[in-house]
């Protein structure tokens, strides 16, 4: 072990998370500095977050995932930092693990963390999530997220990189319309994202990629096992591509 117990800032950023961020907030009780950025909520949000006289809330306009996670990044004050989001829990298990891992001698600059993809209340076993992992854990000194990317944000390691065996619970399926608006959103950031790197909106991709993407997290990553839930999440993840298509059009359009 170090000598020196290290220490953990958690990092959160928040629009509109009334919903999930008072029990993430009680959850989370073992970290030794909490910050949650919020760009700007209209719902209960903000007067749940200052409830919680630990937690320093700090408020930024949103630009994009990428430009949000690095500007929470700076206000951390620890070198290991843990981000989550609002819909995600940790479970006692994993807490115990990073707890050790980071106060282990020889650590990763980065770790990442596999996810457990909660439909409602039940958890969904494939559909393309069975294998869903992130960087979570990080040395902030030795990571940066890669500024191309605006929305699944990529982090940029230098050093080692390694992966906890404990996951963290996901719930980012409330309802049918709540994810169909995240969907949509992604879509929206992914077409800019696209658009600055000059890509071209053929129209062809606009039904095919889709299609693709619906077919194989379907059949390929086993959706139909899934049932009914299945359906629901190709579908809706089918429909983010379609937007971000639609979209990409839609700004090169009005640009010529």
């Amino acid at each position: 072990m170090n000598s020196e117990r290290q220490k953990l800032s958690v990092l959160i950023i928040t629009l509109n998370e009334e919903q999930h961020i008072k029990s993430l907030l009680e959850d989370i009780d073992f970290a030794d500095e909490i910050i949650v950025v919020d760009s700007y909520s209209t719902d209960k949000t903000v007067s749940i977050v200052e409830s919680f006289k630990n937690v320093k809330l700090i408020q930024n306009p949103f630009a994009d995932y990428t430009t949000q996670r690095n500007f929470a990044l700076d206000q951390a004050k620890n070198s290991w930092v843990l981000f989550i989001d609002a819909d995600e829990r940790l479970t006692p298990e994993l807490k115990s693990e990073i707890a050790a891992t980071i106060g282990s001698k020889s650590t990763a600059s980065a770790y990442f963390i596999y996810r457990t993809f909660m439909f409602k209340n039940s958890r969904l076993n494939f559909s393309g999530w069975q294998t869903d992992k992130i960087f979570r854990l990080f040395d902030k000194s030795k990571c940066r997220y890669n500024e191309e990317r605006t929305v699944h944000e990529k982090l940029i390691v230098n050093g080692r990189i390694d992966t906890l065996k404990n996951k963290i619970i996901h719930f980012s399926y409330a309802s049918y319309n709540d994810y169909k608006s995240k969907m949509y959103h992604y879509g929206i950031l992914k077409a800019n994202e696209k658009f600055a790197k000059g890509v071209k909106p053929y129209f062809l991709l606009l039904f095919l990629h889709p299609l693709y993407t619906f077919l194989y997290q379907f059949i390929i990553r086993l959706g139909f096992l899934d049932g009914k839930k299945g359906v629901i999440i190709c579908y809706l993840n089918a429909y983010s591509v379609y937007i971000r298509y639609k979209e990409l059009r839609k700004i090169t359009s009005s640009r010529i």
